[in-house]
């Protein structure tokens, strides 16, 4: 164990699921792997053979990742001499400057389609691909059938991310399927696939080049739409506080710059400093709002030293980080976490001995109790919603023959647990915590899906909806909601509330015209705040109040066919008010 107190034995943070411990399922996520070098791999946030664990404590993760670089590197010495450098990248070089153009790859032989690679000295080498290759341009099949070319191509591909150590959503990208695509279209003909020096070379300045211009563009359009600049805070291995900042349009986001804050991130005024130079860049006149990233260190004070000195740009902090902390509240209520605390030990003792896992497998069909999550706060609630699904399945599991006649059945914590899954309080104290929680998980899921319309038209309908929900839930009984309303609503006030939400509502046609809208006082003063602020002129002003009362009555082109097609499927009115929720 080291100074840290996290052990350095890898057993000690995974369990086996098998008698001969050639599997093994970590303890924090629940994911189980192959052998003890991919569960260290797995700790240590070592992309390549096995997904990261993003639910590892951090001195675990540190003490993980020291281990495997040491042994990395231990091999490295045995096979190639000592090292250069302590630090000399653990990752392949696929450039090598010594290609030999005579080598021949296993299974080239026979006849098939010439591909020409490059080496990288340029020097071209003919390569046959086995016909087993499926011809899409001629329909021609290979000998061993077009079932098993694909699942070839598919282990091929496989094979190219599992050795780079590519993300596997990159397999989900456009351009990805563009270039396969590209690759199917070529049929039969010779084609040629880039070196490693022309990757590096001309289709690098090539792509350089066309970003450029896209910056250029999405630059170009900030003056007519306006944008948000948004923070996003981050520590890297060395310890370094950092900073990230972008700017984000309908035209898209583009990555600004990283600063580096000496120190740490509650020097309010060195950050107000840093920020005063991105608004001079950017423009004061095209930035709508600031987004941070969080409520912690300074950054509420670093908010209210912005506000005043920046009076037409609004700030706010990132909305799910604010659902999150939501939760984060919700689960430290005493009710709420003698309910968690429970779950917690029910998965902890059924997820910590192999042979009471299996057990659980087979009376869920295999399905798991635990429910991964990138928010730590959901994933709590998340799986004891599901374990509340399976109710049923866990008693009669305890209930069981084979539990009984265990070892684990007449221990002490397999006693407490059989009897917690049978004790009819914990699972009505659950159904009271999920009543609270999951109405809110929905939201971070919405916030955080797929969807790439604005979402600053939809937060303020979205809080009130998920509000009712919980309303609805408890039965309208005050004494059951109200405590939980006060914690959303203290966190909604003081961090997550803006006036652009409101007039995003407002402006919203889908919402503005629907037959459910209500356009209280904090509605109205949030439009009016946004319209004094962000406008200067007073006949400007007056123009818009104007175009306000033909919007609020749908008169002029508001009334216009198109336009009541559109209300349902177009995003609010002004593109002034863009302001997605990162």
């Amino acid at each position: 164990m080291d100074s840290s107190g996290a052990s350095s034995n890898v057993h000690d943070h995974g369990t086996p699921v098998d008698e001969q411990k050639k599997r093994f399922r970590c303890n924090y996520c629940a994911k189980v792997v192959s052998g003890s070098t991919r569960l260290k791999q797995h700790l240590a946030g070592v992309r390549g053979d096995v997904v990261p664990c993003e639910q590892v404590p951090e001195d675990v993760k540190v003490q993980m990742r020291s281990c495997f670089l040491d042994t990395k590197k231990g091999v490295l010495t045995r096979e190639v001499g000592q090292l250069y450098h302590p630090d000399l990248p653990l990752k392949r070089n696929w450039c090598s400057n010594s290609a030999n153009p005579n080598h021949s790859q296993p299974g080239s032989k026979g006849k098939g389609k010439r591909v020409i690679l490059n080496s990288a000295l340029d020097e071209c080498v003919e390569r046959k691909v086995p016909n087993k290759i499926f011809h899409s341009s001629t329909g021609i099949k290979s000998d061993e059938g077009e079932e098993d070319s694909l699942r070839h191509a598919q282990r091929c591909i496989g094979r190219f991310f599992y050795d780079a150590g590519l993300d596997f959503n990159a397999v989900k990208s456009p351009s990805f399927w563009k270039m396969i695509d590209a690759i199917i279209g070529c049929g039969l003909m010779e084609y040629k696939i880039p070196s490693c020096q022309e990757l590096k070379g001309w289709i690098l300045e090539e792509e350089v080049k066309e970003i450029h211009q896209y910056v250029r563009e999405v630059r170009h359009s900030w003056g007519m739409t306006g944008c948000s600049i948004l923070l996003d805070g981050w520590t890297d291995g060395n310890g370094q506080n950092l900073i990230n900042f972008l700017v984000d349009c309908p035209q898209g986001p583009i990555f600004l710059r990283s600063v580096k804050i000496m120190g740490s991130f509650d020097d309010a005024d060195a950050l107000l400093s840093v920020l005063d130079e991105i608004i001079e860049e950017v423009g004061a006149e095209n930035v709508v709002q600031v987004i941070a990233h969080t409520t912690s260190g300074c950054m509420e004070t670093l908010g209210k030293q912005f506000m005043e000195k920046h009076r037409t740009i609004f700030w706010s902090v990132c909305a799910s980080h604010c659902i999150d902390l939501m939760l984060e509240k919700i689960g430290m209520m005493d009710s709420i976490k003698r309910v968690l605390d429970r779950a917690k030990a029910i998965t902890k003792f059924i997820y910590g001995h192999s042979t009471v896992f299996e057990l659980m497998k087979k009376h869920t069909s295999g399905e798991d109790l635990l429910k991964p999550s990138r928010y730590k706060s959901a994933m709590q609630f998340l799986t004891l919603e599901n374990i509340v699904s399976k109710r049923e399945n866990l008693r009669n599991m305890f209930a069981s023959s084979a539990w009984n006649t265990s070892v684990w059945a007449s221990s002490t914590e397999g006693k407490c647990v059989a009897d917690l899954v049978g004790e009819p309080s914990f699972w009505s104290g659950a159904q009271m915590v999920l009543k609270a929680a999951i109405p809110l998980v929905r939201v971070l899921c919405l916030i955080n899906g797929r969807d790439h319309r604005p979402q600053m038209g939809y937060i303020y309908e979205t809080m009130d909806q998920m509000k009712e929900t919980i309303k609805t839930e408890f039965k309208d009984k005050k004494t059951k909601y109200l405590p939980f309303w006060g914690l959303i609503d203290d966190i909604w006030d003081n961090f997550l509330h803006s006036p652009l939400h409101s007039a995003g509502y407002f402006l919203n046609p889908s919402l503005f015209y629907s037959s459910d809208f209500l356009a209280d006082a904090e509605v109205a003063s949030g439009l009016l705040c946004c319209i004094v602020r962000m406008v200067k002129d007073r006949q400007v002003q007056d123009l818009i109040s104007l175009q306000l009362d033909e919007y609020r009555a749908a008169n002029g082109s508001f009334g216009h066919g198109s336009a009541i097609d559109q209300r349902t499927r177009m995003p609010p009115v002004v593109g002034l008010l863009w302001g997605p929720l990162p």
